[in-house]
């Protein structure tokens, strides 16, 4: 267990958001130790291993090749072994039927892909900050949809 760090995985099948993304905490004056994975099968691969560290934030693009966001999403909620994971749903859309169905299947909290760096900056020193045993307990729709 590491505790002098934020381990955080991004799973985004798109170069220039990773590319943002990882700039993004590279600039936040926040410990981190951030991992990419570029489909949800590899994702997968990656949390089933029993040598992989859990991530203490996963971000989910919802459109990716391979496994979806959404399928990575249910299998990661039906696992013990992951299903502690916050889970912050990192997407392009800002559709009703995606957000729904996310919050649905346990997803911690969902961000529309900022797509400017500053509010981006913003939107990851939030999430990253959040008490998530407080946050994961008191999962109300309210409070799922971070707004900018």
């Amino acid at each position: 267990m590491h505790t002098d760090y934020i381990h955080i995985i991004l799973a985004d099948d798109d170069e220039d958001d990773i590319l943002f993304f990882t700039d993004a905490f590279d600039e936040l004056k926040i410990n981190t130790r951030v991992n990419t994975f570029n489909d949800g099968e590899e994702l997968m691969n990656y949390l089933n291993d029993d040598e992989s560290l859990m991530p203490d934030v996963l971000f989910l693009d919802l459109n990716m090749p391979k496994k979806t966001g959404i399928e990575c999403l249910r299998e990661i909620k039906t696992s013990d072994k992951m299903s502690g994971i916050a889970i912050a749903i990192y997407s392009t859309s800002a559709s009703e039927e995606d957000i729904e169905k996310t919050f649905v299947l346990g997803a911690n909290i969902y961000i529309k892909k900022p797509n400017d760096f500053k509010k981006l900056k913003k939107v990851l020193s939030e999430v990253v900050s959040i008490n998530w045993q407080y946050h994961t307990n008191a999962l109300n729709k309210d409070n799922f949809l971070l707004r900018l």
